[in-house]
């Protein structure tokens, strides 16, 4: 057996927490006005047919994303946050045209008890994180990239912090948990569709097998269990399924076969919602012996075909390439990385893809941010350029802590809102509806932010605010439209709309706010003509 199939884990050498940056810049440098978010993001949930990704509506997207790690190791939380806000961080990639988040996870983050640590509170930074458990934490950085329209795929990277397995299962962490920390997620973001999907398992390796009717190796027989698992709570997600290492003789990257998919395809209990992953590295990671064939990089498309490729070329199913990467220091790097960018193609129908990935804290890749976490690695940044989302083409940008609105309050009700920088005419352009100031009502009171607008529509942020010296246990906001407002689709609450008058009540997991806390929930409307900004009333108990 060739050493490559022994290849090592990748290292996620970490920093040491806050001590270690120290000397690094502030966060609030970096915000950009967006044209198109929630559209070019997508409607709604997503769903397969064939080879393509549709969105609710049925528009064709594509996957351009990027991973951020730090859930599954023993942070317990993304990394950088020793050195930024959260808010900031996802504004940058928003900036650099990534509309998918692929965020790794361990089981640890689901024990009870689990709190995330190296996150900084200082001078502003991450404040509404503070006192918060993995989940909640999570829950704010997957409404908050959905707020300024990106999408998020949670991947279970491991079973717990301390490595990858090649299963889906340890001695000490059963089928059975997997299985319920899988759906456990699902319905605490079940109507959110901020997230779109689970990758199931990452990196299956050796012993796993494909076919063999084995339930103790067999990994598509396991997609399946968990596949149909998830769906069982949240019929809307797409389910992300890898590849293994081994297959009929034929090896390669860890998760990177999916050469059985052919005869042996992953079969749900829900249509049009397999999509198949699969990981291609450099020789940064491990130096493969096709990186030595004469006629490299010549011979990479046809590896390439065979292990997966074949897949979005038969129309079989989407394809997505969960992770590549490389530090890039090598000649060989560097002509692979551009044949691979080639071979996924432009436009919407091409490969999905999400590069690994943001942090440059990872040992064997590097990533898109430099080690001060805050300057982009723009010679690396550059190779993906042409593969981009075109969601966050920009017309204009600003610096904040947060993503720029295009609006003010008005000084009145109905008044109109100034236009944007895409408007050259202002007798022309429809007036927006402005973020409201949060009106007082007791100790609790609610303020709505216009996050994202392009034209005929906009998502918002509905943030309840608890200044009383009790916890509530439940809340209930209302407000009627001043304008033609249609609420489309919402998260975190249950939103209802009839005519002009809007109720959103609390979900199970959010409507308890301590004394001096928040939360939040979001949505996407449409809207036409002249509008204000509404006034939200709050009942809470």
């Amino acid at each position: 057996m060739p050493s490559f199939l022994n290849r090592p884990i990748r290292r996620r050498t970490m920093l040491g927490g806050l001590a270690a940056a120290a000397a690094i810049p502030a966060a609030g440098v970096f915000a950009e006005t967006f044209a198109q978010p929630a559209l070019a993001s997508g409607t709604g949930y997503w769903h397969t047919s064939g080879r393509r990704i549709l969105d609710a509506a049925g528009n064709q997207i594509r996957i351009a994303g990027i991973n951020w790690f730090g859930f599954e190791t023993s942070n317990q939380v993304v990394h950088g946050l020793w050195t930024r806000d959260y808010k900031d961080l996802l504004n940058q990639i928003a900036g650099l045209r990534y509309n998918t988040l692929r965020l790794p996870y361990s089981d640890d983050i689901l024990k009870p008890g689990a709190v995330p640590n190296s996150i900084d509170f200082s001078s502003g930074k991450n404040t509404d994180l503070q006192g918060l458990n993995c989940l909640q934490v999570l829950d704010k950085i997957v409404n908050y990239a959905g707020s300024i329209g990106i999408r998020t795929i949670l991947d279970r990277h491991r079973p717990d912090s301390s490595a990858q397995s090649a299963l889906w299962y340890t001695s000490s962490v059963s089928e059975a948990t997997w299985i319920n920390n899988l759906q456990t997620l699902a319905s605490r973001y079940n109507n959110n569709p901020a997230v779109v999907g689970f990758d199931l398992h990452n990196e299956p390796h050796d012993p796993a097998t494909w076919g063999s009717g084995d339930t103790t190796t067999d990994w598509r027989l396991a997609a399946q269990r968990a596949g149909n698992a998830v769906l069982s709570v949240n019929s809307n997600l797409l389910i992300f399924v890898e590849g293994i290492q081994s297959f009929n003789g034929v090896s390669g990257w860890w998760g990177g076969n999916l050469m059985g998919v052919q005869n042996f395809p992953v079969q749900l209990n829900v249509a049009n919602r397999v999509v198949y992953s699969a990981h291609e590295y450099a020789t940064s990671v491990f130096h493969q012996t096709w990186f030595d064939d004469p006629t490299f990089p010549n011979n990479m498309p046809p590896l390439w075909d065979q292990k997966w490729g074949y897949i979005f070329n038969n129309n079989i199913a989407p394809l997505w390439i969960g992770e590549f990467g490389t530090t890039l220091a090598s000649t060989i790097d560097q002509t692979w990385l551009a044949k691979l960018v080639t071979y996924m193609g432009t436009g919407t129908d091409s490969l999905h893809w999400a590069f690994w990935d943001l942090n440059p804290n990872s040992g064997d890749t590097g990533g898109i941010l430099n080690d001060d976490w805050t300057t982009v690695n723009t010679t690396k940044d550059n190779f993906l350029t042409s593969i981009k989302s075109s969601l966050f083409d920009k017309v204009g940008s600003a610096a904040s802590n947060g993503p720029t609105s295009i609006f003010v309050t008005p000084t009145r009700p109905n008044s109109p809102s100034p236009t944007n920088s895409r408007t050259t005419s202002p007798t022309t352009s429809p007036s927006r509806p402005p973020s409201s100031p949060p009106p007082a009502t007791g100790g609790v009171s609610a303020s709505l932010h216009v996050d994202n607008d392009w034209g005929a529509g906009f998502t918002a942020t509905v943030t309840i605010s608890n200044k009383g010296t009790a916890a509530i246990n439940s809340w209930r906001i209302t407000w009627t439209w001043p304008g033609n407002q249609t609420i489309t689709n919402a998260w975190n609450a249950t939103v209802t709309q009839s005519g002009a008058a809007v109720t959103a009540t609390n979900l199970s997991y959010n409507g308890t706010v301590a004394p001096n806390g928040s939360t939040s929930f979001g949505f996407q409307a449409t809207y036409s003509g002249t509008n204000g900004a509404p006034t939200l009333s709050v009942t809470a108990s």
